[in-house]
C-alpha cells in the first residue's frame, strides 16, 4: 500500500515538474515574442498570469499565460492582479517594492530624487492684538477700509509683527522619512507650507529654500512636491475610487514612462527577462490618460481603502465613509501622483494607532525603495509608529530644537540634563520637554537645582551637539547639481496635456450630474408646475386682442416668463459654492486650470437648459395664447434658452466672487433687484432717471424684454389691427406704451445681447476662479499679554497664540434698505370758480404745473392761453380729423367742442381710448401703477433676500440638529406673480403673504389720500383713496385685519418650522 502511495506521489511530482517546465518554456516563448515588438508596443505589452482549477480531484491549479495590452486591462483583471500581489498589504508591499528596486538596480538605472534644503528661513506675520482681532462689525469695517487704503499706499494703523519661524535651517534628505514634532502653534504647518511653496502671500518670508540646489523660482515646486493638508476636502457625491482616479488622471505619471522605456531597452540588451507580475504592474502603472488606473487600485490596497472603494465619500448630509477613511482618502489623493517630495500635515487625525502604523509603514517603504523625500507631521505618534521614522525634527516656538537621526535625539536631551522615563513614549516626552509647565519632571540629576531651559537655549546647544555640527557642515557644502537631479524636478505647470485635463473634468462633471439627477428632475417638475400655474392664470380664453390694454396683459405674461426662468437659475449659487473648496484645493495643487473646470460646467448644462426651456414653452406658450406661428414659437424658445444661460452664468459669477452662501445671497438678491428694476418693464425706460440710464443698457433683462416683446407684438395678428388712433399698428402702439423699441431688429439685438452676457459672465467666472482665494483662511492673533511680553522683550514663556477665522468669514448680515421714492400727486382742484389775475397764477404755481377744470364760464381766454398748456394729445400727436383752433378762440371752449359726443361720432374717434394710448395718459396713470409695482418689487426682493440670508444659517443649524437629534427640515414658501387672476386661482390670492403685504403697504401709504387723480372717462376726477379701492380692491378700513393676517403668517411659519425640524428628516446618514 505504501509503495502504491509512493508511486502516486512520484507520478504527481513528475507531472507538476513537467507542468512547471512547460509553463516556463511557454513564458520564455512569449517574452521572446514581446522582445521582437517595436519599442512603443513593447512597453505596452506584458504577460498576465492567472490560475484555473485543474480538476475536482486534484488540489493543483493550472497557470495560464496570456499576452495582454496593459492599456486594456479590465477591472476584474486588475483586481485579481492586486489580490495576488498584495495579500497582506504591509509585507507584500515591501516585497514588491524591493523587487522593483532590484530590477532597476540590476540594469544600473539611478532613480532621480529630491533633497530639500532651507537656510535661515524666517516667516513673519502682521497680526492684530487683543480685541482688535475679533471679527466684530466695527473691526470688519476697519479691515475693509484699511485694505482699500493699503492699495493706495496709505497705512492707517500698525499691526504687531509676529515671527512664526525664526532663522531655521535644515536638510530633508531623500530615501528617508522624517517626523516633524512640536506642540500646537509651534510652526509645524508653516514650515511644511514653506517647504512646499504654498505659504500665503501676505506672510513675509526670508531665507532660502532649494530643491537639489535649484531655487523655488527656477522650477515648479507645487508639482515637484505635494502638501497633504490636515483638512479633508472632497466631493461628497464621488466614491473613494473616483476621487483617487480623478486625481491620478490630473497628476499624471511623471517620468515613469521614460524610466520604463529605458529599463526595457537595457533589459533587452542584457537579455534579461523580468518577473511577469512585476513587469505587468510597472507597465500598467505607467499608462497615462486612462480613466481607470492600476496604480489607484494599488494605493487603495495599501491604505486599506479597498473595502470602501465603491462608497461615496459623503459629507454632513450624506452618509459616506468614516472620518478615518476620509483622512486616508486625503493622503491617497496626493500619493497617487508622481511627486518626489511629500510634506504631510497630521495625516493621523481620526485614525486609530493600528491604522496609522500601517499607513506610515507603507509610506516608509515608498521612501526607502523609491527614493521619495517625506516630511510628516504627527501630533502624538505611538511608540511603534515613532520607531518607523529615520529622522526627527523637533520645533517649538518657531525654533528648531533638534534635527537629525531618531537614534540620537534622547542622547541630545540627556546632555541637556533631561531623561525620558522608561515607561514614557519618546514622542510624548519630546512634546513636553520644551514646555515650561512639564519640563521639570524630566530633570535627571536631582542633586542639582532645576533650571528652566528655554527653546532658544536648546537650539544653541543643538548647534554644539555632534548631530548639529554635522548638519552645519553639510549646509556649508553647496549641493552639487547633476543631470539626474534636474530630472527629479518639474518645470511645467501642468504635466498632463490640457486636453486630457479637460476630458477628466468632463467625466467628473457628467458623473456629478448623474449623481445629482434628482435636483434636475425636481427642477423640471418645478418648472412644469409653475408653467401650468402661469398658463392657467394667463389662460388664452381670458386673453384678447382688442386694444392696448389687452396687449399689456400679454406683455405681463412675457415678464412672468422672464422672472420665473431667471429665478430658476438661482440654484447655481449654492451648487457652485459647495464645489469651490475642492476646486481651490485642486487649483493650489496645480491639478488643472480654471477653464477646464468652467467649460464642462457650462457645456454639460446646455442640454439641460434647452430641455427645461422647451418644457416651459410646451406648457405655457400656446396655453397662454401667444402668437401661433411656429417661427415665433422657436424664436421665443431661443430667447428663453439664452435667458436661462445668461442667468446661470451670472449666478455662477456671483458665487465665485462672493464665495460664501451668506454673502452670495445678499449680493445675488441685490443684483437681481438692479437687473429687474433697470430692465425696462418695472420702471419704463423713459421713467428711469438719467443718472441711471447706463444701467438700462447693461441690464441683461433689457435685451430679453425687448426681444420677447418685439417677437410677440410684430406678429400678424397684432400688426393687422389698428390702435385706438386708427393710424398706428396695434403691436407698435403696445410696444410704445412700454417704451420698447418698435423695430424688428431688436429681436436679434436681444439675442446677441443675451448671448454676449452669457459669454461675458462665464469669462468673469473663470477669472474669479483663477485669481480669488477662499474666504476664511486661518490667521494668527496675539493676546494683549503676549504683546506686552514681546514689547518688553521677555523671551521666556510661550506666546499665547490662537487661530481664529478670518474676519471676512464672519459675514455680517447687513440689511438691504430699499428706499421707495413715490411721486407726490399734487394736483390742485379748483372748487371755487373765479377769475383770478394772471399775476396770481404766476406766483402760486409755475406754468405746466396746474390742472384746471374746463368750464367755459369760469375761465377767460387769457387765463387758459397763458397759464395752461394746450392738451398735448392734440398738439403733439396731431390727431387726424381734429380741426385746428381758430385764432383768438377760447381753448377751453374748443376742447369741449371737439371732444363732444357728436364730434366723436362724426370723426369716428374715441378720445378716451386715444388718451389711454398717449404718453399723457402714461404720465398720469402710470405713476400710481408704477408705485404699486415698485412696492411689489420691494416686497418680493426683500422676501427673497431675507429668505436667502437665513437659509445658510438654518442649513448649518439643521446639520447640527441632525447630528444631535437626527431629525429636521426647513419650510419653503411658494409665491406667484399674477395680475388679473381667474376665479379658479382667486383662493390662492388670499393665502399668499406677498398679496397681503402689498395690500397693507398700499393702503398705509395711499388709503387716506384725498388728492384727486385724472382717470379717463371719469368726471369729476376721483380721489386716490377712491381709485385704489375700486381699481385694486384695497380698502383703507382693512388695515387692522391685514396686520393681523401678516402676524399670523409669521407665527404659522415659525410653528411649522419647529414642527417640521422635529418630525421630518432629510439626512441620509
Amino acid at each position: 500500500m505504501n509503495e502504491i502511495q509512493r508511486s502516486m506521489v512520484e507520478v504527481s511530482l513528475s507531472e507538476n515538474h513537467s507542468h512547471h517546465q512547460s509553463n516556463d518554456d511557454e513564458e520564455a516563448l512569449k517574452w521572446a515574442a514581446i522582445e521582437k515588438l517595436p519599442t512603443y508596443d513593447r512597453i505596452r505589452t506584458s504577460i498576465l498570469k492567472y490560475a484555473l482549477e485543474h480538476d475536482q480531484q486534484s488540489d493543483g491549479k493550472m497557470v495560464v499565460l496570456k499576452e495582454v495590452d496593459v492599456r486594456k486591462l479590465g477591472m476584474d483583471e486588475r483586481q485579481k492582479l492586486i489580490d495576488s500581489m498584495f495579500k497582506v498589504a504591509e509585507e507584500d508591499n515591501e516585497r514588491y517594492l524591493r523587487k522593483l528596486r532590484e530590477r532597476i538596480d540590476r540594469v544600473g538605472i539611478q532613480l532621480p530624487n529630491v533633497e530639500v534644503r532651507f537656510e535661515h528661513l524666517t516667516v513673519e506675520a502682521d497680526c492684530y492684538v487683543g480685541t482688535r482681532a475679533l471679527p466684530t462689525l466695527p473691526n470688519v469695517a476697519r479691515n475693509i477700509s484699511e485694505s482699500a487704503l493699503g492699495l493706495l499706499g496709505i497705512h492707517w494703523t500698525k499691526r504687531q509683527t509676529l515671527k512664526i519661524l525664526k532663522d531655521v535651517s535644515g536638510i530633508i534628505k531623500p530615501s528617508r522619512m522624517a517626523l516633524l514634532l512640536g506642540p500646537p502653534s509651534s510652526g509645524k504647518t508653516t514650515l511644511l507650507l514653506a517647504l512646499a511653496a504654498k505659504l500665503d502671500s501676505s506672510l513675509k518670508v526670508g531665507g532660502e529654500i532649494t530643491y537639489n540646489g535649484y531655487k523655488l523660482n527656477e522650477f515648479v515646486p507645487q508639482k515637484t512636491s505635494a502638501y497633504v493638508s490636515q483638512n479633508d476636502v472632497h466631493v461628497g457625491e464621488m466614491t473613494v475610487r473616483e476621487t483617487l482616479e480623478f486625481s491620478a488622471r490630473c497628476l499624471g505619471v511623471g517620468i515613469q514612462h521614460e524610466l520604463l522605456s529605458e529599463l526595457v531597452r537595457r533589459e533587452k540588451n542584457a537579455g534579461i527577462y523580468p518577473d511577469a507580475e512585476l513587469d505587468l504592474f510597472m507597465k500598467a502603472t505607467a499608462v497615462e490618460g486612462s480613466s481607470s488606473s492600476l496604480f489607484v487600485d494599488y494605493i487603495l490596497k495599501i491604505l486599506g481603502l479597498d473595502i470602501c472603494k465603491d462608497i461615496i465619500v459623503g459629507d454632513d448630509m450624506k452618509r459616506g465613509i468614516s472620518g478615518g477613511q476620509r483622512k486616508r482618502v486625503t493622503t491617497g489623493e496626493i500619493i497617487v501622483g508622481p511627486s518626489k517630495a511629500l510634506f504631510m500635515d497630521e495625516i493621523s487625525t481620526g485614525l486609530d494607532s493600528s491604522t496609522t502604523f500601517q499607513i506610515v509603514k507603507c509610506l516608509q517603504q515608498i521612501a526607502h525603495f523609491n527614493g521619495t523625500t517625506i516630511l510628516m507631521s504627527l501630533l502624538q505618534p505611538s511608540p511603534e509608529t515613532f520607531d518607523l521614522f529615520d529622522d526627527v525634527i523637533l520645533i517649538s516656538e518657531g525654533h528648531i530644537v533638534y534635527q537629525g537621526p531618531r537614534d540620537y535625539i534622547l542622547e541630545f536631551f540627556e546632555t541637556c540634563g533631561f531623561k525620558c522615563p522608561e515607561r514614557k513614549g519618546i514622542a510624548d516626552f519630546l512634546q513636553e520637554v520644551t514646555s515650561r509647565k512639564d519640563q521639570e519632571q524630566y530633570w535627571e540629576d536631582r542633586s542639582k537645582p532645576y533650571r528652566y531651559i528655554g527653546v532658544e537655549e536648546f537650539s544653541i546647544r543643538f548647534k554644539q551637539f555632534h548631530v548639529g555640527l554635522q548638519l552645519q557642515n553639510e549646509l556649508l557644502i553647496p549641493f552639487e547639481k547633476a543631470p539626474i537631479h534636474k530630472e527629479a524636478l518639474v518645470f511645467k505647470k501642468y504635466s498632463v496635456p490640457q486636453m486630457e485635463l479637460l476630458k477628466a473634468n468632463f467625466y467628473k462633471e457628467w458623473l456629478l450630474i448623474k449623481r445629482n439627477s434628482f435636483v434636475y428632475v425636481f427642477t423640471t417638475v418645478q418648472i412644469i408646475v409653475v408653467a401650468f400655474v402661469g398658463a392657467t392664470v394667463f389662460i388664452r380664453t381670458n386673453m384678447h386682442l382688442r386694444n392696448e390694454e389687452d396687449g399689456a396683459i400679454y406683455v405681463g405674461a412675457l415678464v412672468f416668463s422672464m422672472v420665473v426662468n431667471t429665478f430658476n437659475s438661482y440654484g447655481e449659487v449654492p451648487f457652485i459654492i459647495s464645489r469651490l473648496p475642492v476646486f481651490y484645493k485642486h487649483r493650489d495643487l496645480l491639478l488643472h486650470p480654471a477653464w477646464t473646470f468652467t467649460l464642462p460646467n457650462v457645456l454639460l448644462r446646455i442640454p439641460i437648459s434647452m430641455f427645461i426651456s422647451f418644457v416651459w414653452m410646451i406648457v405655457a406658450y400656446y396655453t397662454i395664447g401667444f402668437a401661433p406661428e411656429a417661427s415665433r414659437f422657436f424664436k421665443q424658445l431661443l430667447l428663453i434658452f439664452l435667458l436661462y444661460q445668461m442667468a446661470n452664468a451670472m449666478f455662477r459669477f456671483i458665487a465665485a466672487v462672493c464665495r460664501t452662501n451668506s454673502i452670495s445671497s445678499t449680493i445675488g438678491s441685490f443684483t437681481l433687484l438692479l437687473v429687474f428694476l433697470l430692465g425696462g418693464f418695472i420702471v419704463p425706460r423713459g421713467r428711469i432717471p438719467i443718472w441711471w440710464g447706463w444701467g438700462y443698457w447693461i441690464s441683461p433683462l433689457t435685451y430679453a424684454f425687448n426681444g420677447m416683446a418685439v417677437n410677440e407684438m410684430f406678429a400678424p395678428r397684432w400688426m393687422s389691427k389698428l390702435a385706438s388712433d386708427n393710424t398706428t399698428r396695434l403691436g407698435v402702439a403696445v410696444l410704445g406704451n412700454f417704451d420698447v423699441f418698435p423695430e424688428r431688429t431688436w429681436y436679434w439685438i436681444g439675442v446677441a445681447g443675451l448671448l454676449g452676457f452669457a459669454i461675458l459672465f462665464n469669462l468673469l467666472f473663470t477669472l474669479a476662479l483663477m485669481y480669488l482665494n477662499p474666504i476664511g483662511k486661518a490667521q494668527v492673533t496675539i493676546s494683549d499679554e503676549a504683546a506686552n511680553e514681546m514689547n518688553t522683550e521677555i523671551e521666556s514663556g510661550s506666546l499665547n497664540l490662537r487661530n481664529s477665522l478670518s474676519s471676512s468669514d464672519k459675514v455680517n448680515k447687513g440689511e438691504i434698505a430699499i428706499v421707495q421714492m413715490s411721486s407726490q400727486l399734487a394736483r390742485n382742484e379748483l372748487n371755487e370758480v373765479a377769475e383770478p389775475a394772471p399775476e396770481s397764477f404766476h406766483v402760486v404755481t409755475p406754468k405746466r404745473g396746474m390742472i384746471l377744470s374746463f368750464v367755459p364760464l369760469a375761465l377767460s381766454f387769457d387765463s387758459v392761453n397763458y397759464y395752461v398748456d394746450m392738451p398735448t394729445i392734440f398738439v403733439d400727436e396731431s390727431i387726424p380729423g381734429v380741426p385746428n383752433i381758430d385764432e383768438k378762440y377760447n381753448p377751453a371752449t374748443w376742447v369741449l367742442d371737439v371732444t363732444s359726443v357728436a364730434c366723436e361720432v362724426r370723426l369716428g374717434i374715441d378720445f378716451a381710448e386715444k388718451y389711454k394710448s398717449s404718453s399723457l395718459y402714461q404720465d398720469d396713470s402710470t405713476d400710481l401703477h408704477m408705485i404699486i409695482g415698485a412696492m411689489y418689487s420691494a416686497v418680493m426682493f426683500i422676501g427673497i433676500c431675507n429668505c436667502a440670508s437665513v437659509l445658510p444659517v438654518l442649513s448649518i443649524e439643521r446639520t447640527v440638529f441632525y447630528r444631535e437629534s437626527a431629525a429636521g427640515m426647513y419650510s419653503s414658501l411658494p409665491y406667484a406673480l399674477s395680475w388679473r387672476i381667474p376665479i379658479w386661482w382667486s383662493w390662492y390670492y388670499w393665502i399668499c403673504p406677498v398679496a397681503w403685504t402689498i395690500y397693507g403697504l398700499t393702503i398705509s401709504q395711499y388709503g387716506d389720500v384725498e388728492d384727486t387723480i385724472e382717470v379717463p372717462g371719469m368726471v369729476p376726477d376721483p380721489t386716490i383713496k377712491w381709485y385704489i379701492k375700486h381699481q385694486f380692491g384695497y380698502d383703507s378700513n382693512f388695515t387692522g385685519p391685514v396686520a393681523v393676517v401678516l402676524v399670523g403668517f409669521t407665527v404659522f411659519f415659525a410653528l411649522m418650522f419647529a414642527h417640521c425640524i422635529r418630525a421630518l428628516n432629510f439626512q441620509t446618514r
